[in-house]
């Protein structure tokens, strides 16, 4: 099992800098940022771009893996995100990984104008997405031409450093994304239910035991062996507390590494804010937590 950190684009770079130097000395596998323009509670406070912030972090360190959690199309399309994604791969020697999902609603989904889409074409526009940016990543030329999202001659010289391309790690629930995930990740990332993101602590566990089934049975669809994906569980949408105390984690995580997830990933604590946690604690769970686990 593999700790990694998520931090939200909230700070001038000035700040920001010390936040992922520091992930990266405290041993976590990877630091991730999410992708939005602005996001619930922090849409009225400072937010700054994902991918300009992860190529100046690219810069800032040297080994911690960093990536996106998750970037999604409602604000991207697959011909210039490929583009930023084999730039920020390259600046940062190989060292992306890149979460991507459906998308949800609320202030990104309509800050472009148009109407708010139904959950069908949400869907769909995904099933488009994901194989696009693919064939982008891999090819120096690609021409698709889909209902929602199309290329026309898309050149990406030189490509990813990582070959054959930049690994995905896909956020679904349903069938339709887990086939997604099953077919084109090399990971997949779930949060907890996204119909309840406050599920009691003691349901929890069982509701990512579920998913786990699910995803086992679409790789199996598509006769690939769901234990070459990563598992990626985005603690702070559950009624779970496990940045409370060292012993919480351990607990935490020994649940979750019996249902077989293997990455955890943490929120880097943020005073005044769902993300609200001790940081000297947070810290010593960043050092000392996998290591409880015996």
């Amino acid at each position: 099992m593999r700790l990694s950190t998520v931090i939200l684009p909230v700070h001038r770079w000035g700040e920001g800098r010390k936040l992922w130097r520091r992930a990266e000395e405290l041993g976590f596998h990877a630091a991730y940022t999410y992708d939005h323009l602005s996001w619930q509670s922090f849409r009225d406070e400072p937010w700054f771009g994902a991918l300009p912030t992860l190529t100046a972090a690219a810069t800032a360190t040297e080994r911690i893996r960093l990536g996106t959690l998750v970037t999604n199309p409602n604000f991207r399309h697959p011909v210039t995100l490929a583009k930023e994604l084999i730039t920020l791969d390259d600046v940062s020697g190989g060292r992306l990984t890149v979460g991507i999902g459906a998308g949800g609603t609320g202030f990104d989904a309509q800050v472009l104008g148009h109407e708010e889409w139904s959950p069908k074409e949400r869907a769909d526009r995904f099933g488009e997405f994901v194989p696009l940016l693919d064939a982008l990543l891999r090819r120096d030329a690609t021409t698709r031409d889909g209902r929602y999202y199309a290329a026309v001659e898309a050149r990406n010289i030189p490509g990813c450093v990582q070959r054959p391309r930049v690994p995905f790690c896909v956020a679904a629930t349903g069938p339709r994304g887990l086939r997604l995930a099953a077919r084109y990740g090399q990971g997949w990332v779930t949060c907890g239910d996204p119909a309840d993101p406050d599920v009691p602590a003691e349901r929890a566990p069982g509701v990512v035991a579920a998913q786990l089934a699910k995803l086992t049975a679409a790789c199996e669809a598509e006769g690939r062996d769901a234990a070459s994906l990563d598992r990626l569980l985005l603690q702070g949408f559950t009624g779970e507390r496990p940045l409370d105390s060292l012993d919480a984690f351990v607990q935490w995580a020994g649940i979750y590494r019996e249902l077989g997830i293997t990455e955890l990933v943490v929120h880097w604590p943020i005073p005044d804010s769902r993300f609200a946690a001790d940081l000297a604690v947070f810290e010593r769970i960043a050092t000392e937590g996998l290591a409880q686990l015996g």
